[in-house]
């Protein structure tokens, strides 16, 4: 199936300002994406932050002064590798250049090594096989000027939320009650002048983070709820693996730490049984010291199969240590130290980050698949635009009228509805199909006599027959997760009902 086609038609995403030559690594989100975007950001807002009483969100400002990214590392060490073809001036990232073509990873590689594999193994190239320039790097931040004037300032749009969460943790520790570990959680905008953005939502230039920063006493590596998930089985690839294998959580926490450890299967937990990744596309991956960041001590991605792209990174779990906040320190000459149990330190940090707009593409991905006769979106019910499509057989008898009554009572009792009346009955419901919507309510003659309609699971495409008035009752134990033939009378599919026959 080919995702970016069925996003653009149905109104989940497509590049930005289509009306003008568009930039790439910038998409606009349709009605549809839109919906499902904050599904999903609730869905990590409910889960994560719901792991402790003391994990907050916090919304910092997207634009920051430079002397928070001189602190951060990132106007010295956020660069990437980049080569420019002397013969078109085509420009790519050195890395990806030759992942492509060698096949391997070569991600963290210094720019020489990078350039000697171009010149050992005669790469081109990719658009016009024109000799490549040697290879450079490229800082990624956007800078700015922030105000006008002698009062202007040299700022830069933040190219990772989790500084936001840095530069409050003093404000916020003082307001919070004092105690750790202290989570601070930012879902917000990040921005990356990239190389070369490719792949549609999963590398772009301006991006929505969901993250999770969570600061604790470094002598104290255990947690208290760790037993509930000593027995699980996570899903691994240790660095320099080659296949994924099951590993106790337990393992992991002695190889590792328990705080780290719990913190790992609760991300599978959420991956696994809140979006519902089958759990053979599901692992994380251990980075090496030479492939992650020079201050994240334990770093494991994760990773999902992607039916159109194979295996990518989603998020990542990685400790930091005391290096955000020890550099703000040293930089602003403001405090990070705090004073617990008689002892003065500079609290560590165990960040959760997860790429919103990713994840979201892989949801679609992992989700759609091509049937016969009809494409479909299987979401998970509740990350599906809508909890139901209701429609009226054909647009006369009263049938719209009744079936708007329907619609209003319905989104009184909390649910989210679509109405439409544009087309055959199987042409609305093969719409519907396509974004992902789970339930299909149908009003029809027999509405008028005995008031009931048919509800139609997305999945199996099976019906039922329900009273209006335990409509609400059933639609919502549907959403739950509850069988549809428990909930109401079955109906047998004869040749005048085919869906087929209504295309």
């Amino acid at each position: 199936m080919d995702i970016i086609e069925l996003a653009k038609r149905r109104g989940f995403f497509w590049p930005s300002s289509l009306v003008y030559p568009p930039i790439a690594g910038l998409y606009d989100y349709g009605h549809i994406g839109t919906m499902v975007k904050r599904k999903w950001e609730a869905a990590w807002r409910a889960f994560f932050l719901g792991l402790d009483e003391y994990y907050y969100e916090i919304s910092p400002a997207v634009i920051m002064p430079e002397q928070v990214f001189q602190a951060s590392g990132h106007l010295e060490h956020f660069v990437d590798p980049v080569v420019r073809c002397t013969k078109c001036g085509h420009t790519e990232r050195a890395d990806h250049l030759v992942e492509g073509v060698l096949k391997e990873g070569f991600e963290g590689l210094p720019p020489a090594e990078l350039d000697a594999l171009i010149r050992q193994h005669k790469i081109t190239c990719g658009k016009c096989k024109g000799a490549l320039a040697e290879v450079g790097v490229l800082n990624m931040t956007f800078p700015l000027k922030a105000g006008t004037g002698a009062e202007a300032r040299q700022a830069y749009l933040t190219p990772e939320t989790a500084q936001g969460a840095y530069v409050n943790f003093r404000q916020m520790f003082d307001v919070a009650r004092k105690r750790l570990p202290l989570g601070l959680a930012v879902v917000g905008k990040a921005f990356r002048n990239e190389i070369a953005p490719r792949n549609a939502l999963v590398r772009m230039r301006e991006f929505t983070q969901a993250e999770l920063q969570i600061f604790f006493d470094p002598e104290k590596q255990d947690h208290p709820r760790f037993a509930e998930v000593a027995k699980h089985k996570l899903r691994i690839l240790p660095a320099g693996g080659k296949e994924a294998q099951d590993a106790p959580c337990q393992e992991l926490a002695n190889r590792l730490f328990p705080f780290y450890a719990y913190h790992l299967a609760k991300i599978q937990e959420f991956f696994l049984e809140v979006l519902q990744i089958p759990r053979e596309r599901f692992r994380f991956r251990e980075l090496s010291p030479e492939e992650r960041a020079f201050y994240n001590r334990l770093h494991w991605d994760i990773e999902l199969d992607l039916p159109s792209l194979g295996w990518k990174e989603v998020g990542g779990l990685h400790y930091r240590g005391d290096h955000d906040l020890a550099r703000h320190q040293e930089v602003s000459k403001e405090k990070m130290t705090i004073t617990e149990d008689g002892r003065s330190f500079i609290p560590h940090v165990l960040e959760i980050s997860l790429g919103v707009d990713r994840n979201l593409y892989a949801l679609l991905d992992v989700c759609a698949q091509e049937e016969a006769g009809r494409a479909v979106i299987r979401f998970p019910r509740g990350f599906a635009p809508f909890d139901a499509a209701i429609f009226p057989l054909v647009n006369k008898d009263g049938l719209p009228d009744q079936a708007r009554e329907i619609k209003q009572r319905l989104q009184q009792a909390g649910f989210s509805v679509f109405y439409d009346a544009s087309g055959s009955i199987g042409r609305m419901y093969r719409r519907m199909d396509e974004i992902g919507g789970p339930a299909c309510i149908t009003v029809d003659h027999q509405t008028l006599q005995d008031r009931t309609v048919t509800l139609r699971d997305r999945d199996t495409m099976g019906q039922v027959r329900i009273p209006l008035q335990e409509l609400a009752k059933a639609l919502r134990s549907f959403l739950d997760g509850v069988a549809l033939e428990k909930l109401g009378t079955p109906l047998a599919k004869s040749p005048s009902r085919r869906e087929a026959d209504d295309e």
